[in-house]
């Protein structure tokens, strides 16, 4: 065997393993729809190593060269598939089946120029030159990309670009062979081979790793969200809003916190039943997000208790927010509930001291809250600083 067949019996057995790779990461969440489309490129693209390592052995190869050809960009249009779920962009089916459809006709027109000719080689190398640009627009489309995105994007690039340098490197590597058959035996082919294993290996790779990401990155927002209002849970609210506090800090920017609590929730349950009692935090919970920005932080931190950080507000404009809300919610019908039934709730408001730590601000804030309940609920406490003693003063109503 060869050198360049050594290699492509190693490019064949590689594609196999990332192929197999991805269809795990397919069955181990099946909504990554991305990763069954990158498997299904993967599986495809073996074709391709196989029809060129049994050329050799054809005597007439025009059509095998073909097929290859069409395995190699089939795999390449379910890659770009694969990219596109994954970016959350629209497929160009149109664009990749022109080129797909012309490339094929092409390729076999073109086995009627002379093997060495450059124009041969160029048209040759365009189609697979074509599907990689077709991979970095997808990347380059997408929403929001971070350093991993970019990354895949230069990487694209790359490989788009070693296709567009073939026909000079087959030119300076001594031609890729008289014939067809004699294609593996050329040291071109060694080159290109081994090329095409480093750009298959590094590109999986990257998009396993942005795959994995994306895996953990839900399984923790799954973790640290609850599943009845869709909010932060506990752990989740502390851990941002913690991370909020230190920003502040750093920042020299003030922060107030918000918590709230359903009024005679109890009784709600009681009265109603617990499937109506969930409806009401629902409804609220829903109110939360339609009422707060994408910098403030909610969660539910209770069975009906409700927590927002602010960054960036002050204890004045988070009293304004406090009470805006508790008139608003006052207003809401609950669906499944009679239609004249209010629910009411109730708010402590404290501000970020110096050298405060979150759980100093949410102790002063749920002191605010429950002079809230204790004093008539329905109502907003707001939690003051008076020289090295805090107060909670009723605001108006």
């Amino acid at each position: 065997m060869s050198g360049a067949g050594f290699i492509l019996a190693i490019n064949l057995f590689v594609a196999g393993l990332l192929s197999a790779a991805f269809m795990m990461i397919a069955v181990y969440d099946r909504s990554r729809v991305a990763a069954r489309w990158l498997a299904l490129g993967y599986a495809v693209g073996m074709g391709f190593f196989a029809i060129e390592a049994v050329i050799p052995a054809l005597g007439n190869a025009r059509l095998a060269v073909v097929a290859a050809v069409a395995c190699l960009l089939a795999g390449m249009v379910a890659l770009n598939v694969g990219v596109a779920r994954k970016y959350h962009v629209a497929v160009p089916w149109r664009l990749m089946g022109a080129v797909f459809v012309a490339s094929l006709v092409v390729n076999y027109a073109i086995q009627d120029l002379p093997r060495y000719s450059f124009t041969r080689m160029t048209l040759y190398q365009a189609p697979f030159f074509l599907m990689m640009v077709i991979s970095v627009g997808l990347v380059w489309n997408a929403a929001a990309r971070d350093r991993l995105d970019r990354a895949l994007m230069i990487l694209f690039s790359l490989s788009a670009l070693q296709f567009l340098s073939k026909p000079f490197l087959a030119y300076a590597f001594g031609g890729w062979g008289a014939r067809p058959q004699d294609y593996i035996s050329s040291n071109y082919a060694l080159f290109s081979q081994s090329m095409a294993t480093v750009f298959a290996m590094a590109t999986a790779l990257l998009l396993m790793v942005i795959l994995v990401r994306d895996v953990l990155t839900d399984a923790t927002q799954k973790s640290e969200t609850d599943t009845l209002s869709g909010l932060l849970n506990r752990r989740g609210f502390e851990e941002r809003a913690d991370r909020a506090v230190r920003d502040a800090e750093r920042q020299g920017v003030p922060l107030s916190l918000v918590i709230c609590d359903l009024d005679q929730f109890k009784s709600i349950n009681d009265d109603f039943g617990h499937a109506s009692g969930d409806a009401v935090i629902v409804t609220f919970a829903q109110f939360l997000r339609s009422a707060v920005t994408s910098h403030h932080v909610a969660g539910r931190i209770g069975g009906e208790e409700f927590a927002i950080i602010l960054p960036g507000t002050n204890i004045v404009a988070a009293r304004l927010f406090a009470e805006g809300a508790r008139s608003a919610f006052g207003g809401l019908p609950v669906v499944g509930l009679p239609q004249d039934k209010r629910f009411t709730a109730s708010f402590g408001v404290a501000e970020l001291a110096p050298g405060e730590r979150l759980t100093d601000l949410m102790r002063r804030a749920d002191t605010a809250l429950y002079d809230a309940k204790k004093s008539g609920r329905d109502r907003v406490r707001v939690s003051l600083r008076n020289g090295q003693s805090w107060l909670s003063i009723t605001t108006i109503r």
